[in-house]
């Protein structure tokens, strides 16, 4: 796969790449943690962080916020990674590393500053559930940002 020459653009692939590949994994996780719940509370959740409980009353445009706020949120994490590869050399020397760890550090950030500011309801924190939720994010997110930018700053 070629990759755009802008960073606009490199920004916006890998925004579109992690962001389905955490969806899709975090869609998975849910459907097996729930038992088979529709995907719709899975998007309900996430668009509860702007619109709080209005965002379970059933309205299918939260859905449509949910999608589209994750997809946000991923762009975000995509455009930071994307900004800071070049300023810090090590990270091209080990890419895997690299993806771990900006996994890891999303997932930090996203649930200790992030959740705790939004009106996402909060429940207790679960070791099986975090790990969870941090190897996805290791995943789907670090290391194809990693890998991504590996090649595109490779020019």
């Amino acid at each position: 796969m070629r990759l755009p020459s802008s960073f606009p653009g490199v920004v916006l692939l890998a925004g579109l790449i992690a962001g389905t590949l955490d969806i899709l994994s975090a869609s998975v996780y849910f459907t097996i943690a729930t038992h088979g719940q529709p995907l719709s509370k899975l998007f309900a959740y996430i668009s509860s962080g702007v619109f709080g409980k209005e965002a379970f009353n059933g309205n299918p445009a939260m859905t449509i916020y949910g999608l589209l706020f994750h997809y946000l949120i991923a762009l975000t994490w995509s455009f930071i990674f994307l900004s800071i590869y070049p300023k810090i050399p090590n990270l091209r020397k080990y890419p895997v590393a690299t993806g771990l760890a900006y996994g890891l550090m999303v997932w930090s950030f996203m649930q200790f500053v992030v959740l705790p500011l939004s009106q996402v309801p909060l429940g207790p924190l679960r070791l099986v559930s975090a790990l969870l939720n941090i190897a996805i994010l290791m995943v789907m997110i670090g290391l194809p940002l990693s890998f991504i930018a590996r090649r595109y700053y490779a020019k």
